[in-house]
């Protein structure tokens, strides 16, 4: 086929979509461009379904290559590993709008892949990801509900951005992904810096408008070049089980859906599935039953829901589950917090480091570190399950950068907190919206910790249920069972002036915007209820950080000086860290932050620095080492790696006739300078000294020379000024250029 390609101007850039070139041995394959921004997507599936499954097998890998943005990746090897938690994320946001696209009773694996093959790092690739994903489904024999647009929408000095360039991130007050189909909105995922409602919701308006040129060129491509749609496979039914088992179902069922308890629930439950194993008739399966009876919970919580306005455990369509909040649960640690909602519970711990632990970004964006980091942990538990514990997965990652995202705006800046900020949520028990309740006990851990927040932030997650006949109810704080049942999550974090993320993922085929508008009016009061429940834990950060964290000290030098403190190969500042046992990180606009437990400690770092790092001023006193030997002086090594010429005429208040009668490599000597020209060459005297301790003389120059000063005063027989071996005799016959009424020098 030949290739065909379509194209649309979103933003002021065109976008152009084309098939027909690269990997055609795929089921489809196109390659969509944006700016010089390109990515490859395509779609492969299997023939044949899997036997005895009951899910959409759909597998969704976004591999970053590095030659795209014209790195080469860290790391021995020098190749790309496992997917970073960026890749993990725009996989992530790849799935959550195409996956309710595609027909449930599918069950052959579908394997769509992007890879970045040129990132210009103003465009984001994990929109053109999504774009690409629908438009090879759409030419695809596959069935699709498609095609849907994504675009990204930012908020900059009061006005609407449409996909703003990446580095334009940092002064937008909103980072916001949408995708939406030709009607409704699929999916929404936000970071905000304490926007409003009524601004997501116009930006939201705006994107599903944008969307549709995206979705319309798609259309185009498929009437090109699209192949034939496969026929949606039947659901499975067994109609005669469904109908002999529901009656038995319905009876048990009023009071399952009564009782409070999640685990009381699951095991009432599963009684009601042994009870009809063991009275099933011939030919119904204990799959039959289960299946049965998940429809049945379904029917029940939906039809309550719409029909009574009573939801699980008798709770109204507002109403929120009892919550507790804690602070300093662990002695240890720099700051804990916990955060109980229903039987949802979280703990949060804070530990504050140097920057030098900053997370290290080896992928295509623009960033190349990240001091704030968050962490979530689910371990099998926290719903009673017995789980083998692993390497982290797609959700863990995915849950941990929706809470970091929504505490970050109201951080404080690292110019005025330097330190590196962990935050781990373990999640103990889960009812639903665990990720919501790291957000609300990170915030508490945050504030325990001592780091001076802004203000708190609370996440809320919000539900719908659906009729078919057009009637909805959206439900706050949803618990697990109502999730699984329900149409929608919708997950909303904020402070009391603001939204700081979002993320809306749906079963359906798409929301209107009428019920984005209700959900976020509605999640608004749920947030500052909860806001108003965690003030009562701790209405502020502490005025200090924990007895155990590390003091983190910041001072400025010359970035010139930074070679003086780093020295060859790090020598010099890691003698200083062994020295001073502190941490010691340095940065190339020249700001160096000490990090320790022992303030002693910091300020003896600092003095060293501040020595390595001093500038030489006429009239300042040293005592330096003499480092080389010249014919018409001495150069004498005052500060690291600062020498100043001491000339012969200079070395002493006698004539000297030779340097070498004087001064030898390595002596010790107390100098002032005396002159600084416009080359930085610095001139310094040993003679101003002697002058000035004379009997009757002025003191000259800005530096008094200190109690100790290696010289005898006049007349009074003293000191050379150098320590270590003699240099010459007391024979006043051995020096004939002296002036015989002078004493001699000594050594100490």
């Amino acid at each position: 086929m030949a290739p065909q390609s379509v194209s649309s101007t979103i933003a002021g850039r065109d976008l152009i979509i084309e098939t027909g070139k690269l990997a055609q041995q795929a089921s489809a394959a196109v390659t969509v461009r944006y700016g010089e921004t390109v990515v490859l997507v395509t779609v492969c599936y299997n023939k044949e379904a899997r036997e005895g499954v009951d899910f959409l097998p759909l597998t969704i890998d976004y591999e970053e290559r590095l030659y795209a943005a014209g790195k080469i990746p860290g790391g021995f090897i020098r190749r790309e590993g496992r997917p970073s938690e960026a890749a993990t994320l725009a996989c992530r946001m790849t799935d959550r709008p195409i996956r309710p696209l595609l027909p449930k009773s599918w069950h052959s694996d579908i394997q769509i892949v992007t890879t970045v093959l040129s990132a210009d790092q103003e465009n984001d690739p994990d929109i053109l990801a999504v774009i690409g994903s629908s438009a090879a489904l759409v030419l695809s024999e596959i069935p699709f509900d498609g095609p849907i647009g994504a675009v990204n929408v930012g908020y900059i000095n009061g006005e609407m951005v449409l996909n703003p360039k990446m580095i334009q991130y940092d002064e937008s007050q909103l980072d916001l992904i949408v995708v939406s189909t030709k009607d409704k909105v699929i999916m929404v995922e936000a970071g905000a810096k304490e926007i409003s409602e009524d601004i997501v919701l116009e930006a939201v308006k705006l994107a599903h408008e944008a969307n549709q040129d995206i979705i319309r060129i798609q259309e185009e491509l498929q009437q090109v070049a699209g192949k034939p749609k496969l026929p949606v496979p039947e659901e499975k039914v067994k109609t005669e089980a469904i109908e002999a088992l529901s009656k038995v179902v319905d009876e048990k069922l009023e009071k399952v859906l009564q009782e409070t308890d999640k685990t009381a629930r699951e095991k009432m439950l599963e009684e009601i599935v042994v009870e009809l194993i063991q009275h099933a008739s011939e030919g119904i399966t204990e799959s039959d039953i289960s299946a049965v009876v998940d429809v049945k919970v379904k029917e029940a919580v939906r039809a309550d829901v719409l029909g009574k306005g009573k939801r699980i455990s008798g709770r109204n369509l507002t109403e929120i589950r009892p919550l507790s909040c804690e602070v300093g649960l662990l002695p240890r640690t720099h700051g804990s917090g916990m955060f109980t909602r229903g039987q949802t519970q979280v703990l949060s711990i804070t530990t504050l480091g140097s920057t030098r632990k900053e997370q290290m970004l080896d992928g295509l964006g623009i960033e190349e570190s990240k001091r704030f980091i968050h962490h979530y942990n689910f371990p099998g538990f926290s719903t009673g399950e017995v789980r083998r514990i692993g390497s982290v997965g797609r959700r863990e990652i995915g849950h941990g950068a929706l809470a970091e995202r929504a505490l970050i705006p109201v951080l404080p800046a690292d110019v005025d907190f330097p330190y590196t900020i962990r935050l781990v949520s373990e999640v103990l028990s889960s009812s639903g919206s665990t990720s919501m309740a790291s957000v609300c006990a990170g915030s508490l851990s945050l504030m325990d910790a001592g780091v001076p927040v802004k203000k708190a932030v609370a996440g809320i997650a919000m539900g719908l249920i659906t009729g078919d006949d057009g009637k909805y109810a959206v439900l706050t704080d949803i618990e697990g069972i109502e999730d699984f049942n329900g149409d929608m999550d919708f997950k909303i974090a904020g402070t009391r002036d603001g939204i700081t993320a979002i993320q809306m993922d749906t079963k359906l085929k798409g929301v209107t915007l009428e019920i984005v508008e209700k959900t976020l009016s509605q999640g608004k009061d749920a947030r500052l209820f909860i806001l108003d429940k965690m003030q009562e834990a701790i209405s502020a950060s502490r005025p200090d950080v924990s007895l155990y964290a590390p003091r983190m000290t910041k001072m400025k030098i010359d970035p010139a000086k930074i070679g003086a403190v780093i020295g060859t190969g790090g020598k010099t500042i890691r003698s200083i860290i062994e020295t001073t046992k502190t941490t010691i990180d340095v940065s190339d606009d020249g700001t160096v932050v000490i990090g320790s437990l022992d303030m002693e400690a910091t300020q003896k770092a600092i003095a060293i620095i501040e020595s390595l790092t001093r500038e030489a001023k006429i009239g300042d006193i040293y005592t330096g080492k003499v480092s080389r030997i010249l014919d018409f002086g001495a150069m004498v090594e005052i500060l690291p790696g600062k020498e100043g010429l001491v000339h012969i005429s200079e070395l002493a208040d006698y004539r000297v006739g030779k340097v070498e009668d004087e001064v030898k490599i390595g002596d010790e000597v107390t100098v002032k300078v005396i002159n600084i020209d416009n080359l930085g060459r610095v001139n310094l005297s040993r003679r101003a000294l002697f002058e000035k301790d004379s009997p009757g003389s002025e003191a000259k120059g800005e530096g008094e020379p200190s109690a100790d000063y290696p010289f005898r005063k006049s007349g009074s027989g003293g000191s050379s000024g150098f320590r270590g071996k003699p240099r010459y005799s007391n024979d006043r016959q051995s020096r004939p250029n002296r002036d015989s009424s002078r004493p001699p020098f000594k050594r100490d």
